[in-house]
């Protein structure tokens, strides 16, 4: 097993499957677990607290309005499990379709889009609030023994009144998503190709589309390099993409240019998501989904301060 970086720690153990951590302003975490379908606080301290439990699979979470989270239900994963290991293996039987709940104070959870148009929501997997009364979200699809779903790349209102798809199709699954500083270039991981694309932002729901032979509409910013698949994704404050990046376990920094500019090495091999937070927003938080941990570490640089944050 790969050592810890430099300064890190595990603030906590035996989660199942952690992902979508959100740093809350008393130094906690609330993130999901996605194989026992709850949402959790954790807190500086490493104590938890549940605050919600789901249907479906929690994947991706983000800080909503009055004291709300905005939440990515992929609908449910089937499970494999070995000791030490635990991943998702595809779609559930028990899949119950996608969509995009958003959970209360109080932990009352209510639907807020399952669907666009003729579409049904297949597996939503992270999101990004836009500040504006907005969020971009993508959608993975979900994964079947012959056959798997197209991703996509959708925007709705936070209030439930509007949604646009904006990019299709994202053939490797479109995953970790995220603003640059000025709101002006989305970000958007796409899984199994190891590919990070950049859209510039003409508007709400609104991407700028390159031409053919783009897939999508994006431009390629970064393949990554031998195999390694990519997960979610945060944006610091300088405008850096840094992205979980899979199967070699590692943390990679992105410059907006597509430079590799930094590779943290993770004691798993699926970190999936990380977020920033603490003071002057330079403590980040990984989870190591595969082993159930949480991990906290100094950041060479200041995260991004997300809406709501």
């Amino acid at each position: 097993m790969t050592a810890l970086p430099p300064g890190a720690e595990i603030v906590a153990t035996g989660l199942r499957f952690p992902e979508g951590p959100v740093a809350l302003p008393d130094g906690g975490v609330a993130l999901v677990e996605i194989e026992a379908r709850r949402i959790t606080r954790i807190g500086p301290d490493g104590g938890r607290s549940v605050i919600a439990t789901v249907g479906g699979a929690p994947n991706g979470l983000a800080a909503g309005p009055d004291g709300s989270f905005i939440l990515c239900n992929n609908g449910g994963f089937a499970w494999h499990e070995e000791p030490g290991l635990l991943r998702p293996a595809g779609q559930g039987a028990d899949y119950d379709g996608g969509r995009i709940e958003v959970v209360a104070a109080d932990g009352t959870v209510r639907t807020l889009y399952d669907r666009c148009g003729d579409h049904a929501l297949k597996g939503p997997n992270d999101l990004q609030l836009d500040g504006s009364g907005g969020f971009w979200f993508t959608d993975l699809g979900k994964v079947r023994g012959r056959d798997r779903d197209h991703g996509a790349v959708y925007w709705a209102a936070l209030d439930g009144s509007r949604i646009v798809e904006a990019a299709h199709p994202v053939f490797g699954g479109a995953n970790g998503i995220g603003l640059s500083p000025d709101g002006e270039v989305l970000y958007v991981a796409e899984t199994e190709t190891g590919r990070l694309w950049r859209f510039d932002v003409v508007g709400p729901g609104m991407l700028h589309r390159s031409p053919w032979p783009s897939p999508h509409g994006g431009t390629l910013l970064c393949q990554f390099p031998g195999f390694r698949r990519l997960d979610s994704l945060a944006v610091t404050a300088a405008g850096n993409v840094v992205v979980a990046t899979l199967v070699s376990g590692e943390v990679t920094t992105v410059s907006p240019a597509g430079e590799i500019l930094d590779v943290v090495r993770m004691p798993d091999r699926m970190p999936t998501n990380i977020c920033f937070g603490g003071e002057g927003m330079r403590t980040a938080w990984v989870t190591l989904s595969t082993t159930g941990q949480l991990l906290r570490m100094p950041w060479r640089e200041p995260g991004l301060r997300l809406p709501f944050g």
